[in-house]
């Protein structure tokens, strides 16, 4: 029974979904208007390269080790990537509503669907990072010893996959669903703090899609 609650041999799941969709977000926040930005263009975007080349070098193309500095890191670099495009989007509110704002309804438009992008990435990253320890304890600990788990897959329900890890594939698609349904489709969250970061995310997504895209669609000309 012990053997068949350890995870298959494995190298560790791979570094690279995770670091291309980072510098998708990353990309999406430097091609934002100016107006939009926090501080001068290439400030946020140059942190963010320089924190994900020090998260990178820790595990270049497996998550087979893991330090407390290097956790730090990677959850430094996900709380910075969401924090600047929540502010963001708060600075795209605030166009929308100013004078100038009806002129521009292309171009805000565009960067409705560039924040809401950087949401759907900044909060699969979150709960990849975050649930059962992070990604290097999910595929290297024994079932039984990781922490409890922050969400319940399909696939934990069935006995036949009870090795199955989730990978960032897998924590994109919930934030994916979370953010076009506003709600958990197939997965459900369970521990408080993954309970506030998909209410988080459905409220973010609710205001840029139906709130900012429905006033730059009718601002169109």
């Amino acid at each position: 029974m012990e053997t068949s609650q350890r995870p298959p041999r494995r190298a560790g799941e791979s570094r690279w979904p995770a670091a291309i969709a980072t510098l998708g977000a990353i990309g999406l926040y430097g091609a934002l208007p100016n107006n939009l930005l926090v501080g001068p263009r290439y400030i946020i975007p140059a942190i963010e390269l320089v924190i994900l080349a020090v998260v990178v070098v820790e595990n270049p193309s497996r998550m087979t080790r893991e330090s407390r500095r290097s956790r730090v890191v990677a959850l430094a670099l996900t709380y910075l990537i969401l924090f600047s495009n929540l502010v963001s989007l708060v600075l795209l509110l605030r166009r929308l509503v100013s004078p100038s704002g009806a002129d521009q309804g292309a171009d805000l438009l565009l960067a409705a669907l560039q924040v809401w992008l950087t949401n759907v990435i900044v909060f699969s990253l979150a709960f990849w990072e975050l649930d059962r320890g992070g990604p290097v304890m999910r595929h290297h600990a024994v079932r039984v010893s990781l922490p409890r788990a922050d969400f319940r897959f399909p696939q934990d329900e069935d006995r036949d996959v009870s090795n199955w890890r989730p990978t960032f594939i897998d924590y994109a698609y919930v934030s994916l669903t979370n953010s076009s349904a506003f709600s958990p489709t197939d997965t459900m969250p369970l521990t408080t703090r993954a309970k506030l970061l998909m209410g988080a995310e459905s409220a973010m997504a609710l205001i840029t899609s139906v709130v900012v895209i429905a006033k730059g669609v009718g601002s169109l000309k």
